[in-house]
């Protein structure tokens, strides 16, 4: 799921040409060939190398060992508080989307990562706003906390912006949005989300394309609404049925508002 919401999105001039196939791959859902490009032989690396293999896990259901493998890495190699507290994000992520999906239930694993992080990871540095963010989802999807949810998203987002991270504000823009709409605030959801697919589209992030669409569609009125889950669904099967929970919001009933993950 580069530190843009992993680490560097590859899509700015002068990005390292290794961290421009990276995000190519990542942004086609092919995580496992983006990890293979990564010698796991430094703590950025190995960390980098973990991110993808556990947004693998996310959108695919899939890889669990892997991420688990990448991790342990990642965390044998962190050295400094700013590592440890990187590598703490990516284990509260990973037992998140575990328990998520229903792989296993390791809500406590995930809120005890996700603390020890905030420990290590200072206020203000810029891998707190994905932090913040992961924290949002705890709330929102693992207590029922929306409140809280709404909190840490802002956080996330006024850091997304103050670092000038897209991808991550295309998340926090999505999640935001999601809370407006189970509070009933048509517009506001349908600006969040229509910020959330401009992002992804300027970024070329496909994998996240078709997500953005569904969402979109929950804020709008036929025939647009038809149109959005239309082209939903190609980028949808063009990339082989990814995310795989999609599947379940573009069957022919409506989708449950609020139900992203991503």
């Amino acid at each position: 799921m580069a530190q843009t919401a992993m680490s560097g999105n590859g899509t700015t001039p002068g990005d390292d040409p290794l961290q421009t196939a990276v995000w190519r791959l990542r942004s086609r859902g092919c995580w496992a060939d983006a990890a293979a490009l990564l010698l796991p032989d430094t703590p950025a690396a190995a960390l980098q190398r973990a991110s993808l293999l556990v947004e693998r896990c996310l959108y695919t259901e899939r890889g669990w060992e892997e991420a688990e493998d990448a991790l342990r890495t990642a965390e044998a190699l962190a050295h400094t508080d700013d590592e440890r507290g990187a590598a703490a994000c990516e284990r509260g992520y990973l037992a998140y989307a575990s328990t998520l999906l229903s792989v296993r239930d390791r809500a406590d694993e995930a809120r005890a990562a996700l603390g020890r992080a905030a420990a290590l990871i200072p206020p203000g540095a810029p891998q707190r706003a994905l932090l913040d963010f992961r924290r949002g989802l705890l709330a929102e999807n693992l207590t029922s906390s929306p409140q809280a949810a709404r909190a840490a998203y802002r956080r996330a987002h006024a850091g997304a912006t103050a670092h000038a991270n897209p991808l991550l504000l295309s998340f926090t823009w999505r999640h935001l949005a999601g809370l407006a709409l189970r509070d009933g605030e048509l517009a506001e959801a349908r600006h969040g989300f229509a910020e959330s697919l401009r992002i992804r589209e300027e970024l070329g992030y496909l994998v996240g394309t078709a997500p953005a669409l569904v969402s979109l569609a929950d804020t709008e009125t036929e025939p647009e609404a038809s149109r959005l889950r239309e082209e939903a669904r190609r980028l949808f099967r063009l990339l082989g049925g990814v995310p795989t929970w999609l599947a379940r919001q573009l069957a022919p009933l409506p989708p449950a508002a609020g139900a992203a993950t991503a």
